[in-house]
């Protein structure tokens, strides 16, 4: 299933022809009045095309012989949009979690892009009097706490690291350890995005951030770059990370391989560790060893909002356990009972007490 992105230059896609023009419009919206990456724009892309053929299919509109993938939208128009009812969309819900096995974080991400489409279609366009999602809540979810490698398991990453281009992949696994960078900006960073000890980065959202490199980020590069010079092949210039085979900038599937091979031979397969995994393990680093406060580390990793960046204050375990130790009364051993004589003289114990 296609959705239009390409994988080389993420910035890049197609233009959204097999949906109706209203939510065309609303991407467009987006992209050009909103500024939203082209990866967010195609996320609402999915989820709503989904959500119009789940509707035509449950209005009994789509041919009975068709599969539910090649299901034909374009045909949805403002009054078909307008005439969605609350009830359908909870059907819609129900559909998710029983028949596509959405856990709670994706239905509550693709009810989101419903309420968006909604609200531009009544307050932004004003196509649309009626809003029939505008009532219905996006479910609280518990924050999981993320997950991370330990120091010792990034020491074993970088000292096990076996490859035919073992300057760039030791460069890459550098930086995402040191620098907390997200898999689509590493792979988005070209040669002139330098500037001393500074990396400018495009997050989310199309905002720029300039990233500074520690000592191992910039040995990691000089390195790298000298072997990256030495390739005879180099059909994307500015790209920082390119393949040694083509000569053509890294693609982000590409960068999990080699991220996957590499935890692989650290004997950390099997463990959940992923390229975002290893933003985590450097935002945690920085926080538990570093003194890093949530603002600084908020700037750091390019959230938006300092609450994203808090779910780090949970997992500083070592300052808990010094904090449980740091009372006074954590010096006082186990006592032992009184005479049983004496304990015996004491008043009995009124259960129906509430402490």
């Amino acid at each position: 299933m296609s959705t239009y992105i390409d994988t080389m230059h993420p910035e890049r896609h197609d233009p959204y022809e097999d949906i109706p023009r209203d939510v065309r419009d609303f991407l467009n919206y987006l992209g050009a009045i909103l500024n939203r990456s082209p990866r967010t724009v195609n996320a609402y892309y999915i989820d709503l095309r989904l959500f119009f053929k789940f509707l035509l299919r449950e209005r009994g509109l789509a041919p009975s012989n068709c599969a539910f993938e090649d299901i034909d939208i374009r045909s949805v128009d403002t009054a078909a949009i307008g005439s969605v009812t609350q009830s359908e969309i909870y059907e819609y819900l129900y559909f998710l979690k029983n028949e596509r096995h959405n856990e709670p974080a994706a239905r509550a991400r693709k009810l989101t892009s419903i309420k968006s489409f909604y609200r531009f279609m009544t307050v932004k366009s004003n196509r649309l009097l009626d809003d029939p999602a505008k009532d219905i809540s996006v479910p609280s979810l518990k924050k999981a706490l993320p997950k991370y490698l330990s120091l010792e398991e990034s020491i074993d990453l970088l000292k096990n690291i076996q490859s035919d281009f073992y300057e760039r992949d030791f460069c890459i696994l550098t930086l995402f350890l040191n620098c907390g960078m997200r898999l689509s900006e590493l792979v988005a960073i070209d040669l002139k995005d330098f500037q001393e000890d500074t990396i400018r980065i495009v997050g989310k959202g199309n905002k720029e951030r300039l990233v500074y490199l520690n000592a191992a980020c910039m040995d990691a590069l000089k390195h790298y770059r000298a072997a990256r010079a030495a390739l005879g092949n180099l059909r994307d210039p500015q790209a920082l990370f390119v393949s040694k085979k083509t000569g053509r900038r890294l693609s982000a599937r590409r960068v999990q391989q080699i991220v996957d091979h590499c935890l692989q031979t650290a004997g950390l397969a099997g463990k959940g560790y992923s390229p975002h995994k290893l933003r985590h393990t450097a935002a945690t680093l920085m926080y538990r060893h570093g003194n890093v406060d949530m603002l600084e580390l908020k700037e750091i990793l390019g959230h938006a909002h300092v609450s994203t960046t808090e779910i780090y204050t949970h997992i500083n375990t070592e300052k808990l356990r010094k904090a449980a130790k740091s009372t006074p009364l954590s010096r006082i051993s186990y006592i032992q009972p009184q005479d049983p004589q004496a304990v015996s003289e004491q008043p009995a114990e009124d259960e129906s007490e509430q402490d």
